[in-house]
Parts: C-alpha cells; sequence; structure tokens
C-alpha cells in the first residue's frame, strides 16, 4: 500500500508538473502573441511600401506625361522672337513694298533661327565630298562622276541634320557610281 506522505508527494509532482506545463503554456501564448504581434507589424509595413510606392508610380509617370507635354516650351519660347521678326518683316514688306529690305530681313531672320537651333544642339551635316554612310546618308540616285572615285557623295538635294548626337534627318544625296 501506499502510505499518505507518498502519496501526498505524487500529487505534489504532478501538481508541479502541471504548473510547469501550464507556465510552458502561458510561455508559448506569450511568444504566439509576440510573433502575431510581429506579424501584423510587418504586414503594415509592407502595406505602408505598397502604398508608397503605388503614389511614386503614379507621380513619376504624372511628371513623365508632364515634360513629354511641355518638353518643347523651352524650344518654342526661344523661337517666337524670331516669329515675331518674321511677321514684322512680312508687315514692312507689305506697306513699303520694299522687297530688297524684306530679302535682308528674311536673310537675318534665318540667321537668328540658325543660331536658335545650334544652341539646341542642332547641326547641319556636311555630306558633299564624304564617302557615303547609310546612317548619315539617303542615297536617292547614284551618278557617274570622273572627279569622284566610287561611294563619294557628289551632291546633296536636301540638308542633313544632328541633333546633339543622333541624326535627327538622314541628308538625301547624290551618290558617285
Amino acid at each position: 500500500m501506499v502510505s499518505n506522505d507518498q502519496h501526498n508527494e505524487t500529487i505534489d509532482e504532478a501538481l508541479e508538473e502541471q504548473t510547469q506545463q501550464q507556465e510552458e503554456v502561458v510561455q508559448e501564448d506569450s511568444r504566439l502573441e509576440e510573433l502575431a504581434k510581429l506579424a501584423e507589424e510587418n504586414q503594415q509595413r509592407y502595406l505602408r511600401a505598397q502604398a508608397d510606392f503605388d503614389n511614386f508610380r503614379r507621380r513619376t509617370q504624372k511628371e513623365k506625361e508632364d515634360l513629354a507635354q511641355y518638353a518643347s516650351m523651352k524650344l518654342i519660347g526661344q523661337l517666337l522672337p524670331v516669329v515675331d521678326n518674321f511677321e514684322r518683316a512680312v508687315t514692312a514688306a507689305t506697306a513699303n513694298q520694299d522687297f530688297d529690305a524684306l530679302a535682308k530681313g528674311v536673310d537675318m531672320i534665318f540667321r537668328q533661327l540658325e543660331q536658335t537651333l545650334q544652341q539646341e544642339g542642332l547641326k547641319a551635316m556636311e555630306a558633299v565630298g564624304e564617302p557615303f554612310n547609310p546612317e548619315f546618308h539617303q542615297a536617292i540616285m547614284t551618278v557617274e562622276s570622273e572627279e569622284h572615285e566610287e561611294g563619294i557623295i557628289v551632291e546633296e538635294v536636301q540638308k542633313g541634320y544632328i541633333l546633339k548626337d543622333r541624326v535627327l534627318r538622314p541628308a538625301m544625296v547624290k551618290v558617285s557610281g
């Protein structure tokens, strides 16, 4: 038979074990709550980061659209004095019937326009006498030439232009054949 002391000892051990298990469960519950809280914080951070990114994407898209819409604004502003001078020249020529003055005025305006475009990085290509290059030239005709060897540009039909470092319009040329 089990003595009362032994029985009490077994009950005390069982109670102690049960108390220890309850403490472990409480600790695990506490750890689970901490992890759930951390997961919620991370979820909120993710949602804020996603919202920030969406706002950034919308803002940069709008800036890009505005830039495309108003990209030529500076150049147009620089060309307005040229337009004003054309208007003055036409008005003066019409009123005075002085076509020599009109020709001089148009020449001055052309130089003003050329200077404005050069300031923006536009350069006319020099084609005559150069070897034909399909990246810069568009051959519209081959001609026989005794003074130029084959593949050399002998005549420029339409000027070509380079804007900064890109071909804006290839030169239309006649090439010796």
